[in-house]
């Protein structure tokens, strides 16, 4: 993660080719957030090619072969501040997450026979060996629960792009925790789950509240709030360029950061919503060193912050994706505008949340 990049790094991700053709192919895939958002998109033509690609991608596995079948959201930050930079080298922030109806596929299975952990994943450029964290939380509960001779196997579906703000990776973790967990017989509370996370990384621990969450420390300190409304309209705006997390910290100006209050942030979305809050809640730290990296981010957001229909609009975590709250009200117009444009991708979804006791589902 801390691969020393130079700040204007603009390299385009290893599956940049894949995501193009999902842009325009998205409305044939099951992940869509409902059938009613969908139909927006219906007058767009997708080529029997582009269909053919995303069928080959999501289709391939026979879920009946696996013992587990997982969502695995993505999530969007709603505002994240920059409280310090720590001795560790680390930094404490402030931040209200919201998982969001776009995400991966994980299949288990427990390998009665099996001498170590079979990865799969359809994405090229994903490791699949120990250094995933697919693998690695398999073993950290494996571990931590005396369990160490059970293996499994996974097959990990993707379609969250990497270096873009939306903890595709981190969720893949809590799902392949909690599923784990399950297979081996809940060994395991999920209080314990939520505490072991933290050793793999900062936003993992998120993913195992129940879709909105309040972070603090380096994201790993979790305080659960009142769930947001579920259905909250929300459109994800992916460029093919991305930025590394360590960069971007890299470039920030510790004197441009905001000065709000993150409980008084806080307390606006808890009273207001997603949608009502104003403006001034959305505040990203991140923003400006991402956009001094990226001057062209910072023109997108500006784009859609023109869309009418968006009430919202604000760059995820650290980056790429611009994430707007509401949906245009002409959709001919917008992918005309945004979705056929070379090098960006557009994911409608909603916000989602699982119920106590249960994972996230996938939305139909």
């Amino acid at each position: 993660d801390h691969t020393e990049l130079s700040c204007c790094l603009k390299s385009k991700m290893r599956n940049a080719y894949i995501f193009s053709l999902l842009s325009n192919a998205w409305l044939t895939l099951a992940f869509a957030p409902n059938k009613g958002y969908l139909n927006q998109f219906q007058s767009h033509h997708v080529s029997s090619r582009n269909a053919q690609m995303a069928s080959r991608l999501f289709s391939t596995v026979d879920e009946s072969e696996y013992d587990l079948s997982l969502f695995s959201p993505c999530k969007i930050n709603l505002f994240l501040r920059i409280i310090r930079k720590r001795p560790d080298g680390f930094h404490d922030l402030a931040s209200l997450f919201q998982t969001i109806g776009f995400g991966d596929m994980l299949h288990l299975k427990y390998e009665e026979s099996s001498t170590a952990d079979i990865f799969e994943c359809n994405m090229d450029g994903v490791p699949t060996d120990k250094s995933n964290l697919v693998i690695r939380a398999l073993d950290l509960v494996r571990s931590k629960t005396g369990n160490e001779d059970k293996f499994f196997k996974a097959n990990l579906v993707k379609q969250v792009p990497a270096q873009a703000g939306l903890g595709g990776g981190s969720g893949n973790a809590a799902a392949a925790m909690w599923g784990a967990n399950e297979l081996l017989g809940r060994p395991a509370t999920l209080e314990q789950l939520v505490e072991w996370s933290g050793a793999l990384g900062s936003d993992i621990t998120f993913f195992l509240s129940q879709g909105t969450a309040y972070c603090t420390g380096r994201g790993e300190i979790m305080t659960p709030v009142d769930l947001l409304p579920d259905g909250t309209k929300v459109c994800i705006v992916k460029p093919d360029i991305g930025l590394s997390t360590p960069e971007v910290f890299r470039a920030l100006d510790y004197d441009q950061l905001s000065t709000i209050d993150p409980e008084e942030l806080l307390k606006t979305f808890m009273e207001k919503g997603a949608v009502d809050a104003g403006d001034d809640a959305y505040v990203n730290d991140l923003e400006q060193p991402a956009f001094d990296c990226l001057p062209e981010l910072g023109k997108l957001k500006e784009e859609l912050k023109s869309v009418e229909g968006f009430d919202h609009v604000m760059m995820s975590g650290s980056g790429t994706s611009i994430f707007c709250i509401g949906e245009p009200c002409d959709w001919d117009a917008f992918m005309e505008k945004f979705g056929k444009r070379e090098g960006l991708n557009v994911f409608p979804a909603e916000f989602t949340s699982r119920k106590e006791g249960v994972w996230f589902e996938k939305m139909n």
